[in-house]
């Protein structure tokens, strides 16, 4: 028997996922639960708690996931107005009705997963059954997606609540939430800053503590960038480690879906109902997402770690972001690694000019109907046109060019993992700007020529194709968060995920120096 994903199930994860029976229905099981027998855990214990356990809390009937809901909702209601994370919020009564459903399936023994019963935010470039689905743009405005996505049907087999969604930019462009949808996100730690994006919704929704985990997606750094930006982690995966539905199955997006989280041990949670083969993702990769439910503890003295910096001078950074991040350093050196330099042996400028190519190749053909439609066509944003003008200019040659740099650049990473067991590198080049701002033109004196240059040198990491995992690296003098990348060769995430455990561990910045308007909380 298979489930809606796809993967083998039980009898009872069957019953699960359609609800109680019919006996357990008659019985009353969906009325109001009584409070569980526990000490009492209030709002802000809930909400800080965390994922995993609170999956172990809930699992024990020490919090019913009616509590665990309500408590989320209030931080929602207390700090979304300010922060814009959370969009196509959901009915409060209908929300709190599906969490009695799933303390009474507790209550006769039914769990649906590792998710049970926790609030769940999706980024609005995935649809989730009945709620709306605009991914940022007017032309969408109205959209009620009809069904769930693959990745969405695994969340919700795994007993996810869905309560509306993440904010994002329009089509999910740029690394800058904002769109004439919903409006701009603003950064968890000054609101009058960029959130980040294209997960920036994702990340200040973590960040505020208005749910337990997030989802995201990344092409241009879109789960690196605001999980910097915003003091949690976010993790790009392997090409196939999540598999992800798409109109074209055979020629793989640069695109990659993944895990958020406030901590390591969080996000590999998340990751393990993410990941694992589809077959309506023929490239995904075998097996299941078990394995990253494997304890992450780990010997890591002599690993050798090569710093990328700027890439030997190529990728401008505002001041004091090298800084906080090369101070960062120390804390593997806590662990018993050794940190050198290191620079692929290859021209950066050749790589993005070749990741520009690619990018509008594969963005470009969601945008060429829309742009030749009159009704349409005005309602497009200036980062959309540029790709479908770029796009539009390529020939079938231009791309198997750019398709051959991606290997060479590919490969030159890869030569330096012969003298490293991973590298790092910071999550942005330039600590969250002013949320009005469109997108930055400059850094350190140098002109930006497209709008997503000021994110290059994550961009080079994308075309790598490595897991890359950014966790918490400190804060500028004003207080702004930043971000490192820990980097590990091709579908390696559990070295990532290990180094990222251990590192967390030296100095837990997640949970020492939150958001400033959370601090009384916790």
């Amino acid at each position: 028997m298979m489930d809606g994903d796809g993967r083998e199930g039980s009898a009872v994860d069957r019953r699960a996922l359609l609800g109680l029976s019919a006996q357990a229905l008659a019985a009353g099981a969906l009325a109001a639960s009584p409070a569980p027998a526990h000490a009492a855990e209030t709002g802000s214990d809930i909400v800080t708690m965390p994922a995993r356990e609170l999956s172990q809390a809930i699992r024990a009937k020490r919090v019913s996931c009616v509590e665990v809901m309500a408590a989320h909702l209030d931080q929602i209601e207390r700090f979304n107005p300010g922060a814009n994370a959370i969009v196509a919020l959901q009915d409060r009564d209908d929300l709190l009705r599906q969490a009695r459903v799933r303390d009474a399936q507790l209550a006769v023994g039914v769990a649906v997963g590792p998710l049970h019963g926790f609030p769940h935010a999706v980024k609005d470039l995935q649809p989730v059954a009945g709620i709306r689905f605009t991914r940022g743009s007017p032309i969408y405005r109205d959209v009620v997606a009809p069904a769930d996505n693959l990745m969405v049907g695994r969340l919700r087999a795994a007993g996810a609540i869905f309560i509306g969604k993440t904010n994002t930019p329009e089509f999910g462009l740029g690394s800058h939430t904002v769109n004439p949808v919903y409006g701009a996100t603003h950064n968890s730690y000054d609101h009058a800053r960029s959130a980040g994006g294209s997960s920036g919704g994702a990340a200040v929704a973590l960040a505020l503590r208005m749910v337990p985990l997030a989802d995201g997606s990344d092409y241009g750094g879109s789960l690196r960038n605001p999980a910097g930006w915003n003091n949690v982690c976010g993790f790009r995966t392997s090409f196939g480690r999540v598999p992800v539905e798409a109109p074209d199955v055979w020629l793989p997006s640069m695109g990659v879906a993944g895990p958020m989280a406030r901590n390591v041990a969080d996000l590999a949670l998340l990751l393990s109902v993410q990941a694992g083969r589809d077959p309506r993702a023929p490239l995904s990769m075998d097996g299941d997402g078990a394995a990253f439910l494997d304890p992450l503890g780990a010997d890591l003295r002599g690993k050798r770690i090569g710093w990328l910096g700027d890439f030997g001078g190529s990728t401008p950074y505002e001041a004091g972001v090298l800084d906080v991040c090369t101070d960062a350093l120390r804390r593997f050196e806590a662990l018993g690694c050794k940190v050198d330099p290191a620079v692929p042996d290859f021209d950066v400028e050749v790589a993005w000019q070749a990741f520009i190519r690619l990018r509008a190749w594969q963005s470009a053909t969601q945008f060429l109907p829309l742009l030749k439609d009159s009704a349409q066509r005005g309602l497009l944003n200036a980062q959309s046109l540029y790709e479908v003008e770029e796009g539009r200019r390529l020939s079938a040659f231009d791309v198997t060019d750019a398709s051959v740099v991606r290997t060479q650049w590919s490969q030159a990473v890869r030569r330096l993992f012969a003298r490293y067991d991973y590298l790092i590198s910071p999550t942005a080049q330039m600590f969250p700007f002013d949320v009005t701002t469109r997108w930055p033109t400059e850094i350190a004196g140098q002109g930006m020529r497209t709008y997503h240059e000021w994110t290059k040198a994550v961009c080079l990491i994308t075309l790598s194709g490595c897991p890359a995992l950014a966790v918490p690296a400190g804060f500028s003098a004003q207080g702004l968060p930043m971000g490192l990348q820990i980097i590990a060769p091709v579908h390696d995430e559990m070295a990532c995920l290990r180094l990222g455990a251990a590192y967390e561990a030296v100095e837990p910045l997640w949970r020492t120096r939150a958001p400033p308007i959370l601090r009384a909380l916790l």
